[in-house]
Formats: structure tokens, sequence, C-alpha cells
């Protein structure tokens, strides 16, 4: 299976890129990670709304339809760990080509894109800086993967 992260934004914070980077490479061993970091020119003169459709719609563009989607929104399902590599299992178990995973802009996505989600995902009732949530998805991945092969890295 293949897992692509599809995110509006610049390339990695500096702080953040090695931590990204480390923990991509790690996953790597595991399956095939491709990041698209997606920009959208923003003027002074548009509105939330307006900005939240532009980055909704170059998301959209960037999901083929055979692809599962899973979206990361704040209002999304938690769960732990575990759980998570049981999710990641069963997509292997259904023969997934490529999954998605979404990390949308600052105002959130329209509802076009919320339906085309196979799945919404919260990590926390808490809100995270995107750049935050990109190491949280990659260090979450490779932890679900671990799991699944019964390394140490997560202690139960």
């Amino acid at each position: 299976m293949k897992i692509t992260i599809v995110a509006i934004g610049k390339k990695h914070d500096a702080k953040l890129s090695e931590s990204i980077t480390e923990y991509s490479e790690r996953l790597s061993h595991y399956i095939k990670l491709e990041w698209k970091l997606l920009e959208v020119k923003i003027t002074s003169s548009m509105l939330d709304d307006q900005i939240k459709n532009l980055e909704s719609e170059l998301l959209f563009s960037a999901i083929n339809s055979a692809d599962r989607v899973i979206l990361l929104d704040e209002r999304g399902a938690q769960f732990d760990s575990p759980t998570l590599a049981i999710k990641i299992q069963s997509l292997m178990n259904q023969s997934t080509k490529n999954l998605v995973i979404v990390i949308g802009g600052a105002f959130g996505v329209n509802e076009k894109l919320m339906q085309r989600a196979d799945f919404i995902w919260s990590f926390s009732k808490l809100v995270f800086p995107h750049q935050l949530a990109r190491l949280i998805l990659v260090e979450q991945l490779y932890r679900a993967h671990t799991i699944l092969a019964g390394e140490k890295y997560h202690h139960i």
C-alpha cells in the first residue's frame, strides 16, 4: 500500500523538517510514502470561505477516484495508536493501493471534500498547527506500522 499525504502549505517548517524526514524514512521501510504539499495563492481581499473553497478544490484535485481518503479534521473520530494500526491493517486487507491522507488549511475544508473522505480522523480535541500535524501524522503512521510488525517502538 502507498500512502500519500496531501497538505495545504509550503515546504515543511525548517524546525520540524528534520523530524518529519526521519519518520518518513523510517516509515518507508514498511510502505511507500509520498508528500504532496500544495500552495495556494491567497490575496488579502479573499474571505475565509473563499480561501477554504479554493484550498479544498486544490486538495480534491490531488485525489484519484480509486483512492481511499482519510481527512484530518478536529471533528473526526479519535482513537489510540493500536486502533490506528488495526485500521491500517484493515485497509491493507482490503487491497487498498493508495491511501490519501488530507490535511486541510487553517479554515478547514468544504462539504464536497468532507463527503469524499472515507473516514474523518481527529488527533485530539485540541487543535494543532498544520506543520506540527504533519509531524504527528507521520510519527503515528510509523508507530502503527511498528505495532503491526510486532516491534518494540510502541510500549503497551
